[in-house]
């Protein structure tokens, strides 16, 4: 018998209808019950793609006993992070303040009948280990909270009013520091200091693509032409490549690798993850002119067109887990690929050299089994059809579950890297137009943004600053590449409208509504909201009016104590305040000039670039008051760039 979930959109709430637990999704019926009836709430926040997320549920919430027990005794409530950002964001505040560290997922909540949380987890087991006092288990859990409410022990709700007392969104900066260029060379250092220089990345295990510090080290690199910097760029991409935690056979990037060679992922692949590092790909070989980089680029963005998007809306994530355990969709044993080989005619000498530079075996590198990986620079002949039969076995399996929960945010990402791989191969450039216009035509209704829905169904969950930010930041880059003046209008709306609800003296938040939450400026998953709202601005001050660099301005200067001592929790702000101090450089000229050249345009060696359309045939080399030079030559313009920099 299914619970109140199986009447919620969301497909990770709709993962656990079934489970025995009595869940509520958040609503004020839950927490009026908790009250009148005096039961401590339990909080679980997940989404369904999580890998830890899946173990909970079979090992805890699945089990009768468990839920026999919390059903009489507590008010249990799930809620999936992807739809609502902002409960996550409080209760992950509460997690650190707890713990001292941050969180992840599943997030664990135990709270008063008042829901004044007193406890924070992450994964729980069943039982305590024995031996092991770090690691509670829910069993015990539980059993412990339930009698404490019961008495009504005063030193849980002293415990519970305190931390609520801590979580007032009332802090300020320290002190306001000038912003000064030289902020880089301490990034610089910084990520030196965490660089791992055998196979790249900034971690040992796990590693994630860190993809808003790549992006800064190739500004960087073009900016002062630093070798540094371009070395850790480059040598993170090519081993990102090669084949694990990218995906050789189908394209696209899994979450983040368990081992240090990006070869052993948890294998979910989200949407952010692929727009940002489609993105980066193509800048990186649009500077570097490394054929791999454009490879994968559009390897992944036909990934996700493939795969994850409907009616030109983008999915939210693939999950990790297939029915035989977790990964077994993406691997092989040597014996199927063996067999594919022979059955398209290769040679046993042929598929003995082929099994080892892809290096399968017998013992396999993910238990048992094989995940496909090539470390050669360049691909042989062999390279494409081979991953063609590879995919050819994977279409005989049923692929992993995925989230078709649609996220402003997440879209407009994507769409935005369609737009800059457009540069590169205009067929991408209607794609991207037809995905923003739908996304548009979903998400913006009756003059309201929303955060989320489901693929055809109206929205509910009113949008969150990210959604703004990201959404401003795709409609600059498709005015860019269309030359469409609409798109520009649109983002000025969006960026005034994120000014009058989440802005307040140079601070922003995440949300206004149920819950306060400042939006954080440190890049976690993916850029940090605040940075990309600067990114917004910027863009705006340049191509419209000046009163937005004053915003953005204030918004730097608000948060320029930790961005000058910290910029390695900060890189994507740190580009942006370089942009700031250096000023962008506007490329002017009428719309088919524009469209015609725009990779040249797009590989011009300064990354603050922007391109407005006039009606001029020459080409104008503009700052933000004045124009510097004029030329007719597309070949001129990467000089003239150079010769207006200071």
């Amino acid at each position: 018998m299914s619970n109140r979930l199986a009447l919620e959109d969301s497909p990770y709430l709709q993962q656990h209808k079934n489970n025995p637990i009595d869940w509520f999704p958040w609503c004020d019926e839950a927490f009026q019950i908790a009250k009148d009836e005096n039961k401590p709430i339990f909080i679980s926040i997940g989404y369904s793609s999580c890998h830890w997320c899946h173990v909970m549920e079979k090992e805890v919430f699945e089990d009768e006993k468990v839920a026999k027990f919390v059903n009489q005794h507590f008010i249990c409530i799930k809620v999936d992070r992807e739809e609502r950002p902002d409960i996550d964001k409080h209760y992950q505040e509460v997690y650190q303040l707890l713990n001292r560290r941050a969180g992840g997922w599943p997030t664990s909540i135990f709270a008063t009948p008042q829901n004044k949380a007193f406890f924070a987890g992450t994964y729980i087991p069943l039982h305590s280990k024995e031996g092991d006092t770090n690691m509670i288990g829910f069993s015990e859990i539980t059993k412990i909270i339930a009698d404490k409410i019961a008495e009504k022990n005063e030193q849980i709700f002293k415990n519970a009013d305190e931390i609520e007392g801590f979580l007032r969104p009332t802090n300020h900066p320290k002190e306001a520091t000038k912003l000064i260029e030289d902020v880089y060379k301490n990034f610089l250092v910084q990520s030196e200091r965490n660089y791992e220089t055998s196979y790249g990345g900034f971690s040992h295990t796990p590693k994630f693509p860190h993809s808003a510090t790549l992006t800064t080290l190739l500004n960087i690199a073009l900016l002062y032409d630093n070798k540094d910097a371009k070395k850790m760029l480059t040598f993170t991409l090519d081993n990102m490549s090669k084949g694990g935690m990218y995906d050789l056979v189908e394209g696209g990037f899994c979450r983040y690798s368990t081992d240090e060679k990006w070869l052993v992922p948890h294998f979910e692949k989200m949407t952010y993850d692929n727009a940002l590092l489609c993105e980066l790909y193509t800048k990186a070989y649009l500077t570097c002119k490394e054929d791999n980089y454009l490879h994968v680029a559009k390897q992944t963005a036909d990934f996700m067109l493939k795969s994850m998007q409907e009616d030109n809306l983008f999915y939210s994530a693939s999950d990790a887990d297939s029915e035989e355990g977790e990964g077994h969709y993406f691997t092989y044993t040597k014996e199927e690929v063996t067999s594919a080989l022979k059955e398209h005619g290769y040679e046993s000498n042929e598929i003995a050299l082929i099994i080892k530079l892809l290096h399968v075996s017998d013992q396999g590198n993910f238990e048992g089994r094989n995940i496909i990986r090539y470390e050669e620079r360049v691909q042989t002949d062999w390279f494409a059809n081979v991953m063609n039969i590879l995919s050819s076995i994977r279409a005989t399996r049923k692929y992993p579950f995925i989230d078709k929960k649609v996220q402003t945010s997440w879209n407009a990402m994507m769409i935005k890297a369609l737009f800059t791989l457009s540069y590169v191969d205009v067929r991408y450039n209607d794609i991207a137009k037809e995905h923003l216009d739908t996304l548009l035509k979903t998400m913006f209704l009756d003059g309201q943004l929303y955060h989320s829905t489901l693929i055809h169904k109206v929205p509910k969950v009113k949008a969150f600053l990210e959604d703004y930010a990201f959404m401003g930041v795709a409609l600059i880059a498709a005015y860019e590449a269309t030359s469409d003046e609409l798109y520009l209008i649109n983002a000025q709306k969006f960026a005034n409208k994120a000014l009058e609800e989440f802005y307040d003296k140079g601070r922003w938040f995440f949300s206004t509504g149920e819950f306060t939450t400042q939006a954080e400026i440190s890049d976690n998953t993916y850029p940090s909201t605040v940075s990309v709202m600067i990114d917004l601005l910027l863009s705006l001050g340049s191509l419209g009016e000046e009163k937005y660099r004053t915003f953005a301005f204030k918004t730097l200067e608000y948060n320029s104590y930790d961005l000058g001592r910290k910029p390695i929790y900060t890189p994507y702000m740190l580009s942006q305040m370089l942009r700031y101090l250096k000023g962008d450089r506007i490329i002017k000229a009428n719309s088919k000039n524009l469209q015609i050249n725009s990779r040249d345009i797009a590989s011009i060696s300064y990354p603050f670039i922007l391109k407005q359309t006039n009606t001029e045939d020459d080409f104008l080399v503009c700052g933000q008051n004045s124009c510097f030079a004029n030329t007719k030559d597309i070949t001129q313009i990467d000089q003239l760039v150079k010769n207006s920099i200071l």
